[in-house]
This record gives structure tokens, sequence and C-alpha cells, in this order.
């Protein structure tokens, strides 16, 4: 090839020399740009060593509570509760499948509030404590009840349990005191 070379002109040679440095900045950068992302990899890796505290997998199955079957599509949300008693901000939010079940992989120990909603069921809530590795919930939604009206009538209580609450009249009989 240096025979070629010298048989080029000057624009010619200075053309082909530039291709081969740009050619090998762009290697150089590439290389170089690589070398900082696996050095961040790496770096965050063992930042997450030393500072991994225990998770859990949390494995969900609800269900109608009057005949058992699963409920499909409803929503189960997570949410961290400090000691005070207090809900953390944000959360995490999951689907049911046909089958009723979802699950989250990821939580870490402590204090958890559960709440899951699901149209035509009353919403249910409660707070636990996550503590092993693996934990299963079955939950049972219920229907909504119906509201109490004053302006129905309730056959279940009695017409004479009603109190007046008017004062009983004065004895036209008793003495002044």
């Amino acid at each position: 090839m240096p025979v070629a070379l010298a048989r080029m002109s000057g624009y010619e040679t200075g053309k082909i020399s530039l291709k081969m440095r740009m050619k090998t900045e762009m290697k150089t950068q590439t290389l170089a740009c690589l070398l900082t992302i696996l050095a961040l990899v790496v770096v965050a890796s063992a930042q997450r060593g030393e500072d991994t505290e225990p998770t859990a997998v949390l494995n969900f199955l609800i269900l109608k509570d009057d005949n058992g079957k699963p409920i499909r599509s409803a929503i189960v949300i997570m949410h961290a509760v400090s000691n005070s008693g207090k809900q953390g901000r944000g959360g995490i939010e999951v689907k049911t499948d046909a089958d009723g079940k979802t699950s989250f992989d990821g939580i870490p120990y402590g204090k958890l509030r559960v709440q899951v909603l699901a149209s035509g069921f009353q919403t249910f809530g409660e707070d636990y404590t996550v503590d092993r590795a693996k934990i299963d919930f079955t939950i049972k939604l219920k229907r909504p009840s119906s509201q109490y009206s004053i302006y129905e009538e309730h056959p279940e209580e009695k017409k004479d349990d009603k109190k007046d609450d008017k004062a009983p009249p004065p004895d036209p009989n008793a003495k002044p005191q």
C-alpha cells in the first residue's frame, strides 16, 4: 500500500489520512463511552449491595365473599406506612388477572397498607407487617350493603321502642313545693 499512497496526490493522501484519523477518534470515543458506562454500572451495583434491605414477594388472591369466585381486574394498592401510622406518598398499584391473582416482588420489610378496589364491591383496606420473604394474601370482597334511610319502613324495629322526646305532662293533683 505504501506504493499506492506514493502515486496519490497530496490532496488524496490528506483525505485518506483524515478519514483514518476520524475512524480512530470515533473508535476511541466509543470505547471511552463504553468504559464509562461499565464503571457507572459497577459503582451502582456496589452501592446497592451495601444498602440492600430485605424485600418480599407478595401474592394476592381476590375472591367474592358470597361464592368464593375470583374477581378479575380488581385493583390492589400498596402504601408504605410509618411507625406513627401515616401513609407514605406514592404507592404501588397492580391489577388481578382472570383468576383473581396478582403479585409484586420487591416490597421492603415493614408496615404496609393494602387497599383493594373492585367495581360492585366494598373497598377493602388493612395494614400488615411484611416480615417474611414471601407472603400470600387471600382477600374476600363483600357486596355493598344497602344504606339506612329514616324515610323507609323498618319492620325489624318495634314501634313501642320509640322514645318520646316530650316531658310528661304535669300532674294536676300534685302539691306545690
